[in-house]
């Protein structure tokens, strides 16, 4: 049994349609990215995976049952997310911040606890953020706040991660070290990810399962390799370019071709 797909789902905001009528199944075990121009619906498809939105038709199905008949909590036990923008309360410490990613597993009966306690420190230590656990929030910069809100959703410690956009704010080293980690997530927890990502290289390097979308549909998923092409990069993008081997992966990496002579000086 797949754990989480969509079945017909439409999705929008305030009457307008965003995402229309889809199926898609996130194969288990999978780091599963979707990718699409500005306004494709990639992130509002994401939204309604998490429960964040509800579909207007259709339905998200998590563990073989409709996500909306699941309470907040058993969601949040199955389910981790890292939404595109977040609000952290004022005056917070990095790791009491973190440490909130325990609260779908506390209980009348069941309060803090040691577990609680590892399952915090190995997420601060797998976003390279325990050197800044004792800080405020408010006092970090952007990209450090865009690991600590990752490690955020690892304490939670589920075995689906959904991620938008989760590169957001970091520089090029700290971009690779995230989706690193996502690697291993995969390989050596067997977990699924599904994360939306802008930059196509990284998606291809990364990504066991792409999905690319247009419009609020999806045009096309499986392998890298068998949906990364000239004419899908053109089609979805308005992209003129080649595609050609990764010198150090194998996976697609695409060269935009020229529209401008770049090495001239002046527009003069």
């Amino acid at each position: 049994m797949t754990r989480l797909k969509a079945e017909g789902v439409a999705l929008g905001y305030d009457g307008r349609r965003v995402v229309h009528g889809l199926d898609l199944t996130i194969p288990d075990g999978s780091f599963t990215a979707i990718v699409g121009a500005n306004g494709s619906g990639k992130s509002t498809l994401l939204r309604g995976l998490a429960r964040l939105l509800k579909p207007e038709n259709g339905s998200v199905v998590l563990d073989g049952k409709a996500i909306g008949g699941y309470s907040s909590k058993e969601v949040a036990r199955r389910l981790g997310l890292l939404p595109q923008s977040q609000t952290a309360p004022d005056a917070i410490s990095v790791r009491d911040l973190v440490a909130r990613g325990r609260y779908p597993h506390q209980t009348l009966l069941r309060q803090w606890s040691p577990a609680d306690q590892t399952a915090v420190d190995a997420a601060l230590k797998l976003t390279g953020t325990t050197e800044l656990a004792t800080r405020l929030f408010d006092e970090l910069s952007g990209g450090q706040r865009q690991r600590v809100w990752l490690a955020l959703a690892l304490a939670q410690e589920t075995d689906i991660l959904l991620l938008d956009e989760p590169t957001t704010y970091l520089d090029l080293r700290h971009q690779i070290d995230v989706l690193d980690l996502c690697a291993r997530l995969r390989t050596e927890r067997g977990s699924t990810l599904v994360a939306v990502l802008h930059d196509l290289n990284l998606a291809a390097r990364y990504a066991t399962h792409l999905v690319a979308m247009k419009d609020g549909a999806i045009v096309a998923e499986g392998e890298p390799a068998e949906v990364i092409t000239p004419t899908l990069i053109e089609d979805v993008f308005g992209l003129p370019c080649r595609v050609i081997d990764d010198p150090e992966s194998g996976t697609p990496l695409i060269i935009p071709r020229l529209t401008v002579n770049t090495r001239k000086e002046s527009l003069l």
